[in-house]
């Protein structure tokens, strides 16, 4: 299938097709006039792939997660499930931080909230 059609049937841009050729996620075979082309199993790769963006991985991690699916075997899993750890630690620990953030942010908006009334006591007396 062309890049249009598979962008089609996934809902992806063809731009992010063209993306994950480029980050070696997605790989298609040119015909003798340039055009791309893409076997069948390609919609069920780009599904997977928009499934790990979607879980907050970036392009490299989700290359190194590929082999899992295209070799499976138990190593490939473990690895995957390894990798998918780290990155799951890595998102906890930026939450974490967010939070922090979070807590600072309120607790300056209480200090401003504070002084704000503090300037309409003396108004009210």
């Amino acid at each position: 299938m062309r890049i249009g059609e598979l962008a089609s049937r996934t809902g992806v841009s063809v731009r992010s097709l063209r993306y994950y050729e480029e980050q070696g996620l997605l790989t298609s075979v040119r015909s003798p006039s340039g055009q791309r082309h893409y076997a069948e199993d390609g919609v069920e790769r780009v599904m997977f792939i928009q499934r790990l963006y979607a879980a907050g991985l970036s392009s490299r991690t989700i290359a190194e997660l590929l082999p899992c699916r295209d070799a499976p075997s138990e190593e490939n899993s473990d690895a995957a499930l390894e990798r998918m750890e780290q990155e799951r630690d890595r998102l906890s620990e930026h939450i974490a931080d967010l939070i922090r953030t979070r807590d600072a942010l309120d607790g300056v908006m209480a200090t401003a909230r504070a002084y704000r009334e503090s300037l309409r006591a003396p108004l009210a007396g």
